[in-house]
C-alpha cells in the first residue's frame, strides 16, 4: 500500500460499510459459557423521549464502549447491552402532549434512539435489547413487589403525600426538587391525603448507608450524597404527655433529639402543619386550619429559610407536660419544622437552638439557660447573651444535672426520661402513581378477604390496552374506569372483588434492569428464577456502571431492591454495581443546559454526518475529563477529524510488502509505541479518556516526524497502534486494518502488550501553572519534545479544572521547568 494506491479518508463510506458487516457477523454476540473470564459493563439505560439524543448524552455511552471494546480484546467475554426504561411520566407526559398514545410514542422513540446509537458504532448486544414496557419484563417487576407484600415491605398508606397538581399524581421524596417543586414540571408540589402503596426501604436504611464502606471505587460525592440522604442520626425520644384544663388526656407527643442534655430548657413544643395532633383539632380551630392551608401553598425550601419571618399558631386548651419536671407547656404548629423531619415535633430549646430563639422572640416565648461554657459554680458561670448552640460545656438549671458535662448529661437524662432510638431522613418510598402508564400492581381488593396478592401463575397483569388515558386528578388512575378490567373474582374466595388501580413509578423497572439483560440471553425471560441462578451469579455483579445524575433515586432505589433480591436468594451479592463511573455534563456552546427550551441542543446525527462517527466519538472523549463538565465547542471536531486524517495519511505510507515486517524504525519510536501502550491501557481502564487520545496525537506526530527524517514505522507496529485506537475510532481502523492485510476484525485481535524493558527512562518534572500560579505538576519524557510537553500540559486533569474549558490565549514553555497556560 503506497500514498498512491489510498483514497481519501472518506468516512461516510467506510462507517457504513463496517457497521453493516459487524451486525451481519454478530462479532457483539455475548456468550454465556461460564469458563471465560467475564466483564459486565453497563450504561445507565435512558427513557426514549421524543426529542432524541442530544450530543450531551452519549458522552457515557461512547465510554462503555472503549472499555468493553479493549476488554473484549483483553480476553474478556464482554456483556455491553442496552434496552430502554420506558414506563412513566416522561413518557406519558410526551404522548398527551402530542396527542398520541404512550405505546406509539414510545416504540416511535426507540427506533429513532436505536438508529442515533448504530450511526455512532456502538458494540452493544442487541440481542439482549430490553423494555421496561414489556409485558415479558414487567411480570417480573410485578413478581418482586409480590415478594416484597409477603415479606411485609409493601404496605398501604393513607398518610400526605407530595402531589403534583399538573401531574396530577403523588410522588415520591425524592422526586421533589429541594425548592419544593416537581423533578419532572417544576410544579409547586402539595401534601395531600390519599391512598398509596409504599415499599418499607426505612428498613434496609442501615445497610444502605453502612455498605457504602464497601464500595470504594464509588465518587466520594455520590456516597456522600447517599449518605446525606439517608440521613441517619442516633439521639432519644422522649415522650410528652398533654393536658387540656389542667387534666390529663389520652396522647402523648413523641420528640427525637439529639439533644437530650437541654431537656431542662424545653419552653415549648413545635409540630409540623401536619402532625396528626393539628389534624385532630382542626374541627375546632379555625385559625389552625387556615395556617395548615397557607402552609400547603408553600414549598419546602421557603419553610426552611433563614432569616425570614417565622409564622406559627398555638393549639389553645393543649399543653403538654415536660418529664423532667412536670412543668405544662404550650404547643405550636409552626412550618419551620418538617413533617419528615424526626417525628415532625421538635421540644423547642429557644436559649440553645437558632429556630427555636427566634420563634421564641417573635412569640414571646419562655427562654431557660441551661449550658454554661465553663464547669458550673458559684465564681465561674459563662453565659452568651442571646443562643449558644454549642456541643461543649456543662449543664446549670437542671436540677440534679447540674455541672455535669453534656456528654454524661446527655446520657444520663435519655437514660432516665427517654430511649435510644435512631432517625433517617430517608421515608418508605411511596410507590404508586395515579397515572395509567405504568406496571399494574399486581394487588386485588376484596370486600371479604381485604388486600389479596395476584396469584404468581397469573403475572403478568397486562396494562389494558385503552383510548383515553389522561389523568384523573381525583386520586384515582385511569385504569379505575376499565370495568371490564377492574372487577374480577376474587382469588381466595372467589367472590366479587377489584384490582388495585394504581401503577407503579417509572423507578420500578429500572430497579432491577441489569439482571434481566443477563436472563435475556437464555431465554426470553422465561418466568423461572431456578433457571437463572447459575447464569445471575456468573454474571453479577456489575464490573462497571456509568452514568450522571441519579447519586440518589436509582442508585438507592436499585441497591435497596438488590439487597432484597440477595435477602431471598435470587442473587448472590449484596452490591449490584461495585465500580461507578460518575461523568460529568456536556454544555451547550453558550454555557447552558441543552434545552429546546433555549434552542441550543446539538443533534449528534448532524455531528456525524458532517464530521463522521469516530470523529464524533474521538472528540467526545477529548472535551475534558470524563467525571467533569465541560462546554461543547463545534470546531473542535475539526481537530479530531485533522488527526484521523493524519492517521489515514501515515497508513498510506506504510510498506505493506510481504517481508517489511522486517523493518526496524529507529529505536525511540518503538520505545514510543511501548510507552503509547502503556499509556492508553492503563487510561482507559482508569477512564481517563482525553489523556490517551493526546498519547496517541503524540505517537502519530512522532510517526510523521520520522518520514521527514528519511526513516520508517514497521506494518506491525503500526498494526499495533491501530488496536490501540481502534475502541476511539473502530471503523477508520477496521478499514485501515483489513487494507493492511488482515482479515479477522480487529475488534477481535488481541490487545498489543508493552516491555517493560523498553518503557524505562529518565523522567521529569514540569510545573503546571494557569496564568502564573502553581496549580501542580506533571512527569514527562525527558525524550518529549516542546510541542509534546505543551499538549500534555493542556489535556492534564489539573490544567483542565482551572482553565474550564477556555481557550489559551498563550502556552508558555520554560525548557525542563514549567508550562503555563494563559487565559482570559
Amino acid at each position: 500500500m503506497t500514498s498512491n494506491g489510498m483514497k481519501n479518508y472518506n468516512p461516510k463510506k467506510i462507517e457504513l460499510k463496517w457497521q453493516k458487516k459487524w451486525e451481519e457477523d454478530k462479532i457483539y454476540k455475548t456468550s454465556d459459557d461460564p469458563t471465560l473470564p467475564k466483564q459486565y459493563i453497563l450504561d445507565m439505560f435512558p427513557y426514549p423521549s421524543g426529542e432524541g439524543l442530544h450530543v450531551g448524552h452519549p458522552r457515557g455511552y461512547i465510554a462503555t464502549d472503549i472499555y468493553s471494546r479493549m476488554k473484549r480484546m483483553q480476553g474478556f467475554n464482554v456483556l455491553h447491552p442496552m434496552g430502554w426504561d420506558a414506563f412513566g411520566l416522561p413518557a406519558e407526559n410526551f404522548a398527551i402532549a402530542n396527542k398520541i398514545h404512550p405505546r406509539e410514542a414510545v416504540d416511535k422513540n426507540i427506533t429513532m434512539f436505536k438508529k442515533q446509537l448504530s450511526i455512532m458504532g456502538m458494540d452493544y448486544d442487541w440481542s439482549r435489547e430490553i423494555n421496561t414496557t414489556d409485558p415479558a419484563f414487567y411480570k417480573w417487576t410485578q413478581w418482586i413487589f409480590l415478594q416484597m407484600y409477603k415479606k411485609g415491605l409493601a404496605y398501604e398508606s393513607y398518610e400526605p403525600i407530595n402531589w403534583c397538581s399538573n401531574c396530577q399524581t403523588g410522588l415520591a421524596n425524592e422526586d421533589v426538587e429541594t425548592d419544593g417543586t416537581c423533578e419532572r414540571c417544576g410544579t409547586v408540589v402539595e401534601k395531600k391525603p390519599i391512598r398509596q402503596w409504599v415499599l418499607k426501604i426505612t428498613d434496609y436504611a442501615d445497610r444502605l448507608l453502612a455498605d457504602l464502606d464497601k464500595l470504594p471505587k464509588w465518587p466520594d460525592g455520590v456516597k456522600d450524597a447517599q449518605r446525606n440522604w439517608i440521613g441517619r442520626r442516633q439521639g432519644a425520644e422522649i415522650e410528652f404527655k398533654l393536658t387540656s384544663g389542667g387534666q390529663p388526656i389520652e396522647y402523648t407527643i413523641k420528640v427525637f433529639t439529639t439533644r437530650a442534655d437541654t431537656l431542662f430548657g424545653v419552653t415549648f413544643l413545635v409540630l409540623a402543619p401536619e402532625h396528626e395532633l393539628s389534624q385532630f383539632v382542626l374541627p375546632y380551630q379555625r385559625e389552625v386550619e387556615k395556617y395548615i392551608e397557607d402552609t400547603q401553598k408553600k414549598f419546602e425550601l421557603e419553610r426552611v429559610t433563614k432569616n425570614k419571618e417565622r409564622t406559627g399558631v398555638e393549639l389553645k386548651g393543649l399543653m403538654a407536660v415536660n418529664p423532667v419536671n412536670g412543668k405544662e407547656i404550650p404547643i405550636w404548629i409552626a412550618d419551620y419544622v418538617l413533617p419528615h423531619y424526626g417525628t415532625g415535633a421538635v421540644m423547642a430549646v429557644p436559649r440553645h437552638n437558632k429556630n427555636d430563639y427566634e420563634f421564641a422572640k417573635e412569640k414571646n416565648q419562655k427562654m431557660i439557660w441551661v449550658i454554661t461554657d465553663a464547669e458550673f459554680s458559684d465564681t465561674t458561670n459563662s453565659i452568651p447573651n442571646e443562643c449558644y448552640e454549642g456541643t461543649e460545656g456543662f449543664l446549670i438549671n437542671s436540677d440534679e444535672f447540674n455541672s455535669f458535662s453534656l456528654d454524661k448529661a446527655r446520657e444520663k437524662i435519655t437514660k432516665k426520661y427517654g430511649k435510644i432510638t435512631t432517625s433517617y431522613r430517608i421515608k418508605d418510598w411511596v410507590f404508586s402513581r395515579q397515572r395509567y402508564w405504568g406496571e399494574p400492581i399486581p394487588i386485588i381488593h376484596c370486600d371479604k378477604c381485604s388486600v389479596v396478592p395476584v396469584p404468581e401463575s397469573d403475572l403478568p397483569v397486562l396494562l389494558p390496552e385503552v383510548k383515553n388515558y389522561e389523568p384523573t386528578g381525583t386520586g384515582e388512575s385511569p385504569l379505575a374506569n376499565i370495568i371490564d378490567w377492574v372487577n374480577v373474582p376474587c382469588p381466595t374466595c372467589g367472590g366479587k372483588a377489584k384490582r388495585e388501580t394504581n401503577t407503579m413509578p417509572q423507578w420500578a423497572g429500572s430497579s432491577w434492569y441489569y439482571l434481566a439483560y443477563i436472563m435475556r440471553g437464555i431465554s426470553n425471560l422465561e418466568f423461572s428464577i431456578s433457571k437463572y441462578k447459575d447464569v445471575l451469579k456468573h454474571w453479577m455483579p456489575v464490573d462497571v456502571y456509568v452514568g450522571g445524575d441519579h447519586a440518589t433515586r436509582h442508585l438507592i432505589y436499585a441497591r435497596f431492591w438488590h439487597k432484597f433480591l440477595f435477602d431471598i436468594g435470587v442473587v448472590s451479592s449484596e452490591e449490584p454495581f461495585p465500580r461507578l463511573e460518575f461523568l460529568g455534563f456536556i454544555l451547550a456552546e453558550d454555557g447552558r443546559k441543552m434545552s429546546k427550551r433555549w434552542k441550543n441542543i446539538i443533534n449528534p446525527d448532524d455531528m456525524v454526518d458532517r464530521f463522521g462517527a469516530d470523529s464524533f466519538r474521538l472528540y467526545e472523549m477529548f472535551i475534558g475529563p470524563f467525571e467533569y463538565t465541560a462546554p461543547w465547542n463545534t470546531n473542535g471536531l475539526v481537530g479530531t477529524t485533522r488527526f484521523l486524517e493524519k492517521v489515514w495519511k501515515v497508513a498510506s505510507r506504510i510498506n505493506t510488502e510481504e517481508n517489511s515486517h522486517e523493518l526496524v524504525t529507529n529505536n525511540s519510536l518503538e520505545i514510543l509505541l511501548h510507552k503509547t501502550i502503556k499509556k492508553v491501557s492503563e487510561d482507559i481502564e482508569s477512564f481517563k479518556f482525553n489523556t490517551a487520545i493526546s498519547t496517541m496525537m503524540i505517537y502519530v506526530n512522532e510517526i510523521e516526524s520520522t518520514f521527514t527524517k528519511g526513516s520508517d514505522v514497521t506494518k506491525d507496529d503500526f498494526k499495533k497502534f491501530l488496536q490501540l485506537l481502534a475502541p476511539f475510532a473502530p471503523h477508520i481502523c477496521e478499514e485501515l486494518r483489513f487494507l493492511l492485510g488482515e482479515k479477522k476484525s480487529i475488534h477481535l485481535s488481541s490487545w498489543p502488550k508493552w516491555d517493560e524493558s523498553k518503557i524505562k527512562d529518565d523522567k521529569i518534572k514540569i510545573i503546571l501553572q494557569v496564568n502564573g500560579k502553581m496549580r501542580g505538576n506533571m512527569n514527562v519524557s525527558a525524550n518529549a519534545t516542546e510541542d509534546d510537553i505543551k499538549e500534555q500540559a493542556m489535556q492534564n486533569e489539573i490544567v483542565m479544572k482551572w482553565v474550564l474549558g477556555k481557550e489559551p490565549q498563550k502556552v508558555i514553555y520554560v525548557k525542563n521547568r514549567l508550562v503555563n497556560i494563559v487565559v482570559g
